[in-house]
């Protein structure tokens, strides 16, 4: 037996597998609503990592693009318009992320040498 909470139009908003304060029911383990209340949550935690592996592979983009052009490859030029303005756009980004941390270790370093 699940412990269940449902809002105010019915609907599963919590499964437990003990009791809790908001509760208003059980159903059993095998009820049809519970099995897609679990692969709706299996569906949304391999959303999540999707996403997360997305994010993983720009920065893994990015990054071959840059070997490329460095190595002469490719052109900046060579890419679509759009591509360009938004790599100008990152790396600008990361560029004044840079110039912050390189701030910030220079006065940690600075701090403890007794200079400032």
């Amino acid at each position: 037996m699940l412990y269940i909470q449902r809002d105010e139009d019915g609907n599963l908003i919590r499964v437990e597998a003990a009791e809790f304060d908001q509760m208003t029911g059980t159903l059993p383990a095998d009820d049809q609503e519970i099995q897609g209340w679990y692969a709706n949550l299996a569906m949304q935690s391999s959303l999540l990592q999707l996403k997360q592996s997305d994010l993983d592979m720009i920065r893994v983009l990015d990054d071959l693009i840059t070997v490329l052009m460095t190595k002469g490859l490719i052109r900046i030029t060579d890419l679509p318009p759009a591509a360009q303005s938004k790599l100008l756009s990152r790396n600008q980004a990361r560029e004044a992320l840079g110039g912050i941390s390189r701030l910030i270790v220079e006065e940690e370093e600075e701090a403890g040498s007794g200079l400032i």
